[in-house]
């Protein structure tokens, strides 16, 4: 089982204390999605093209992986399409300059069903963007986010695209809490086809999602590792801790050692 944290977890840090953390508590590898003040990770020092070379020389000096780089791209968006297209392209070349072989796209901007989603542009989109990524040796990931929680909607698009370079992303809260879709359905729809997941507890509350540690909410987590391992899923489990956009979560030096050592129990 291989593991690894999303930066989101740790708002704070310097690529330097991110690493070092990574290697410190056993970890195979880091998810980037935004680094201190820099969501757009292109952007971010660490990534432009004269610094690159030394940034992937950190991660490999100290024998961790980069699975997948996540972005905030979304493909539905008809009035921002070439925009995010010209920033997934920038996002896969940053990916091959990293030999990291993945990179998160959005069909849908919402995590839960809240708009209209036009299925045709995003095959479209993801038909023209899989070819350059394919070119360049680097897979996208639509996350089973928004309309695509719905994994069976998600599983015909991908059909529908029909490219090696365009697969799944499962993050196991979104299909169960939003569409009420168990371990077994998402799987039976997509499990072919995921390449990467985003972990992460949960339980309701109020009416509202509310995130909580490994083991502390009701996601199934025990099932939905049972069901990948069926079907041979041998890539990364990445704890995404939304610690950036919601303060009160718990610090990342809580969750990430609170991570690994659940998972590890897993394991066993």
């Amino acid at each position: 089982m291989k593991l690894s944290f999303s930066t989101l977890g740790c708002p704070r840090w310097d690529m330097k204390e991110i690493v070092a953390t990574a290697k410190d508590l056993g970890y195979d590898g880091v998810e980037l999605r935004g680094v201190q003040s820099e969501l757009q990770l292109t952007r971010h020092k660490a990534f432009l093209p004269e610094n690159i070379s030394a940034t992937r020389g950190m991660f490999a000096s100290l024998s961790l992986v980069i699975p997948c780089i996540t972005s905030g791209c979304v493909v539905s968006d008809p009035t921002a399409s070439v925009e995010n297209c010209g920033e997934i392209k920038r996002y896969v070349d940053m990916a091959a300059a990293l030999d990291a072989p993945y990179v998160r796209v959005m069909g849908d901007a919402y995590a839960g069903p809240a708009g209209n989603v036009d299925d045709y542009l995003v095959e479209s989109q993801l038909a023209e963007l899989g070819e350059y990524a394919k070119e360049r040796g680097v897979t996208l990931l639509v996350e089973t986010n928004g309309a695509y929680a719905d994994t069976n909607r998600l599983a015909k698009l991908l059909e529908s695209v029909s490219s090696p370079a365009v697969k799944a992303l499962w993050d196991i809260n979104h299909p169960y809490r939003y569409f009420g879709e168990p371990p077994e359905a998402t799987v039976g729809n997509i499990g072919p086809m995921i390449r990467h997941v985003h972990l992460k507890d949960s339980l309701v509350s109020g009416g509202r999602i509310v995130y909580r540690l490994m083991g502390q909410g009701d996601l199934p987590i025990l099932k939905s590792v049972e069901l990948l391992k069926k079907v041979g899923f041998d890539g990364f489990y990445s704890l995404e801790w939304l610690k950036r956009f919601d303060l009160t979560l718990e610090d990342p030096g809580i969750a990430f050692v609170q991570y690994i050592s659940y998972m590890r129990a897993v394991k066993s």
